[in-house]
């Protein structure tokens, strides 16, 4: 399918969900080590003293540079973009025209002509077209994956978290850590390197007492920063996090994961999809769990559902805001954590191990249990569908399964008893991390902040 675009992958497909729910395509692959020692020990780290992730081989880095770039975000991003300028971040989203979202990133301010988009790659897509058929002057470059790529990172990036992040930096630093604002940036010197860093919290709840800074730099200053983290932590209880930790962290905190692009049926998006490539993301995103439409767009979210309306200013003209402004009074899904029932959750290990084959429950991975890039799980009342419930695993500090869900505003309320249709209908898609199993349902209690134990 060289050469071929995303639109031309679609007509060979009688409706774009059976592309993204039915492609057998492999289970997404980790990009460094899964454990340094394992991840329950790691999991505990960021709660109880420091955990450090390396980040530097599973994001793309896409760099966008001239004199327009400040008025190309602000045209295509639903964010503010007011007195922004060097060491100003975002975390950056951007819609369709009917306000559905594409894709979000980390955006990180390098000078006031000049920014990078850090993440899954829909949302840099996008920007990159508007830049080229909006006439921008920007200049755009690409650092991609380790996994889609043979070159070295330009970067290296690392993850601190936990209540004794702070006190690690500042033995690491001689005390010249400078103060920061959350979702600020800022620079400093660290194991003889010039760096700068983000401060931001991806495991546990944001403040002071489970400080999280993402420190970034050249990648060959690299491993005497990632010394310098190590040496600092050892009288500190630092622990080194791997993938699997990594990867069940957002939940505690929050993080509902990527959209579906909400691309794939609007006429209006459609010479986008001729310019996207047909082994791109927006080609290879898949769709698993129970909640299964013939619709593509059932599994679109605008920034309302996904708990992003606070990032939402109106104080500037951007793609999607016509949209989004016609429905900023209408109701919508609120985002709550769903604690699954211990007996249940247990069942569906058992019978998914021990049944004969095709006749037990999906299986239910840890610490991670999606099985597709985006988890889309019915969530029932009284028999009535009431949301969605989508990242999903385990964590030593919540003591069991949990989810994150978008529900209904009646439903969204601590202490209501639902429950979690898991697996998929009719045994299974044609993904190849399912194998055919049976539906069942799990009980769940709602709760509006993580239940951490």
């Amino acid at each position: 399918m060289v050469n071929e675009s995303l639109q031309a992958k679609l007509a060979t497909y009688s409706k774009p969900v059976d592309m993204l729910r039915n492609a057998p395509l492999k289970l997404f692959s980790l990009a460094y080590a899964p454990q340094h020692s394992n991840w329950r020990d790691e999991q505990a780290a960021w709660m109880s003293s420091a955990v450090l992730f390396d980040q530097s081989n599973h994001m793309n880095d896409a760099y966008f540079k001239g004199p327009d770039v400040v008025r190309l975000m602000s045209d295509t991003g639903i964010n503010s973009f007011k007195n922004f300028g060097r060491n100003k971040s975002k975390q950056f989203m951007v819609c369709g025209y009917d306000g559905n979202l594409i894709g979000t990133s980390v955006l990180f301010g390098l000078e006031d002509d000049e920014i990078s988009l850090v993440g899954p790659s829909a949302c840099a897509n996008w920007v990159q077209y508007q830049a080229e058929i909006g006439g921008y002057d920007v200049e755009v470059t690409w650092d991609r994956r380790t996994a889609d790529s043979d070159a070295r990172r330009r970067l290296f990036r690392y993850e601190i978290e936990g209540p004794l992040a702070k006190s690690i930096l500042e033995k690491a630093t001689d005390g010249a850590l400078p103060e920061v604002r959350f979702f600020g940036m800022t620079e400093f010197e660290l194991g003889g390197a010039q760096v700068r860093a983000l401060k931001h919290t991806m495991a546990g709840a944001p403040g002071d007492d489970n400080m999280g800074l993402e420190i970034w730099g050249p990648s060959e200053d690299g491993p005497r920063v990632l010394d310098a983290l190590l040496s600092a932590g050892e009288e500190f209880g630092l622990v080194r996090g791997g993938a699997l930790a990594y990867y069940s962290s957002g939940i505690e905190s929050g993080y509902l994961s990527q959209p579906v692009p909400g691309i794939y049926t609007d006429e209006r998006m459609r010479a986008y999809r001729e310019w996207l490539p047909a082994d791109g993301y927006e080609a290879k995103i898949s769709i698993a769990g129970s909640f299964a439409s013939e619709d593509i767009e059932d599994y679109f979210r605008t920034p309302w559902d996904m708990d992003y309306g606070h990032i939402m200013k109106f104080d500037h003209d951007f793609i999607g805001r016509e949209a989004l402004e016609a429905t900023k009074d209408e109701p919508r899904k609120r985002k709550v954590w769903l604690r699954w029932n211990d007996e249940d959750a247990t069942r569906v290990i058992t019978s998914s191990l021990f049944s004969p084959r095709g006749t037990g429950a999906k299986f239910l991975d840890m610490p991670l249990g999606r099985y597709a890039r985006v988890q889309f799980d019915q969530v029932r009342a009284q028999d009535e569908l009431v949301g969605i419930s989508a990242m999903c695993g385990y964590t030593v500090n919540v003591g069991g399964f949990f989810s994150l869900g978008m529900l209904d505003a009646d439903a969204a309320v601590d202490g209501k008893k639902v429950s979690v249709v898991w697996g998929e209908e009719n045994g299974g898609t044609a993904k190849l991390g399912v194998e055919r199993h049976v539906q069942t349902e799990i009980r769940a209690t709602v709760h509006t902040s993580a239940p951490i134990r």
